[in-house]
């Protein structure tokens, strides 16, 4: 018998695969396909495309930052201003001390209240039109015509 099979050298790094050819393999879909994209990225996605489309016509608002958190930070202070209310969808932080002002929305309140795609962008830029009307001491329709039009 010349034909033996020489053992396998095991490495020092992590098993990829168990000997029945499962365990973890590589990503479903490439980087560039949308497929790949976590939800959180494409929530971020539908928050820029928001803004975007208010500074067409509100360029001050490249003097302000947008950001996406999880949920809100329930602070001790803050838990009488909820009471029995909804989670809140987004919220302001005025500008102050040589920091610019921040418009917030938040991913998890968000998508709990929608089903599908476009109910979410719909919702992200109602919101996203709430808080910058507020910040601008604006009225939504104000700041964005076709507010609460479906």
């Amino acid at each position: 018998m010349d034909n033996r099979v020489p053992p396998r050298a095991t490495g020092p790094g992590p098993r990829r695969r168990d000997r029945h050819g499962r365990g973890m393999r590589g990503p479903i879909a490439p980087p560039q396909v949308p497929l790949a994209a976590s939800r959180a990225e494409v929530f971020a996605d539908l928050v820029q495309d928001s803004v975007e489309r208010l500074e067409r016509r509100w360029p001050q608002l490249a003097d302000m930052d947008f950001m996406v958190l999880e949920v809100p930070r329930l602070e001790v202070r803050d838990a009488d201003l909820w009471g029995d209310e909804a989670v809140p969808l987004g919220g302001i932080i005025p500008a102050r001390d040589g920091r610019r002002a921040r418009v917030v929305v938040y991913r998890r309140p968000v998508e709990i209240r929608t089903k599908g795609r476009d109910e979410r962008a719909a919702l992200v830029h109602e919101v996203v039109v709430e808080q910058v009307a507020e910040l601008l001491g604006l009225t939504p329709e104000t700041v964005d015509p076709r507010y609460g039009e479906d």
